[in-house]
């Protein structure tokens, strides 16, 4: 992938995090939602032959990068199951639409939000405190229920977030996605979760569960296997029972 080589947001294990949710059986359309460069969707493309990927991003600047990467010749495999939308999808459902993303047009939709809470500190970089920072204390909610517009029925939408961002999920997910399921992620062993994987069904109304948590780092500091699977692309975490 091509990214900023300054300023901006560069991609990490974030983005193979959220990657490897998406089983290697997948079929359907994939919308990789807030893509920048388009790590999350490209990695999809890999895990997946059988999915077609859209990149959802609303930065030129970033949606350019992610074109200019697609173009890359290690990317020739990929390209004709992935394309790049220049879109906000918080612009309402006409926005939207225009933009070629209509209502329940995916079968699955991955998204790594803006990480930082409306009132966090904001890096002085505009297009890195554009990635990292909420708009506004209502972004994640409407970002979450844009998300599940663009879902089937039975649809599933899967998130990398913060902890603290999991109540006002939980209450936006309320009538569009159940079967919620939350996979802590924690850096080190006995340390608490710095980061939730979130998932949810379009439709279901299946109970919320908590999944055993995945941990990156051994107590020496050294990567855990699962850490190193995921650099490499071969991790697979599954969020279904």
């Amino acid at each position: 992938m091509l990214q900023p080589a300054r300023g901006g947001y560069r991609s990490g294990l974030d983005a193979m995090l959220l990657a490897a949710t998406l089983p290697e059986s997948a079929t359907g359309s994939v919308a990789d939602i807030g893509a920048g460069a388009g790590v999350v969707g490209l990695a999809a493309a890999c895990r997946a032959e059988r999915v077609e990927v859209t990149l959802v991003e609303k930065s030129p600047v970033m949606a350019e990068l992610a074109r200019r990467g697609l173009a890359l010749p290690e990317n020739a495999p990929y390209r004709h199951r992935a394309r790049v939308v220049e879109a906000d999808i918080l612009a309402g459902r006409a926005g939207r639409e225009a933009a070629g993303l209509g209502d329940g047009a995916f079968q699955h939709v991955l998204t790594n939000p803006p990480f930082y809470p409306h009132g966090h500190r904001a890096s002085p970089d505009p297009l890195r405190a554009e990635a990292l920072s909420a708009a506004d204390a209502d972004f994640l909610p409407a970002w979450m229920r844009a998300c599940a517009a663009l879902l089937d029925p039975g649809g599933l939408f899967t998130a990398i977030v913060r902890p603290d961002a999991l109540p006002a999920m939980l209450q936006a997910s309320e009538g569009r996605l159940g079967g919620m399921r939350v996979l802590p992620v924690h850096s080190r062993p006995m340390t608490p979760a710095k980061r939730l994987i979130v998932s949810g069904r379009k439709g279901s109304r299946a109970p919320l569960a908590v999944l055993p948590g995945r941990t990156l780092h051994a107590p020496d500091g050294g990567l855990e296997p699962f850490a190193e699977a995921l650099a490499a692309g071969t991790a697979n975490i599954r969020l279904d029972p």
